[in-house]
């Protein structure tokens, strides 16, 4: 079953707007509400990528990073060694 872009580029909008009010109303580091309306972003920009690719083959110029592609970046970083001469 597919999705309407349109529909799925709501829901990405009304989860940014979330986002948004979260983060202005944050209470300290660790917010539960602002970590919840982070992972509603990262959700629904995957659900309008994915609608946009299925419906017309194209994709945004935006990438969601999750825990895995940093940790990956960390281990690259300690594999590097600075050499002096």
């Amino acid at each position: 079953m597919s999705i309407d872009p349109r529909v799925a580029l709501q829901s990405l909008t009304a989860a940014l707007e979330e986002h948004l009010v979260a983060a202005s109303a944050r209470r300290g580091e660790g917010d539960p509400n602002v970590e919840a309306a982070f992972f509603a972003v990262a959700d629904a920009f995957e659900v309008y990528e994915d609608a946009l690719y299925e419906a017309f083959s194209e994709v945004t110029p935006l990438q969601v990073f999750d825990d895995e592609d940093e940790e990956e970046d960390d281990v690259l970083d300690e594999d590097l060694e600075i050499v002096e001469d």
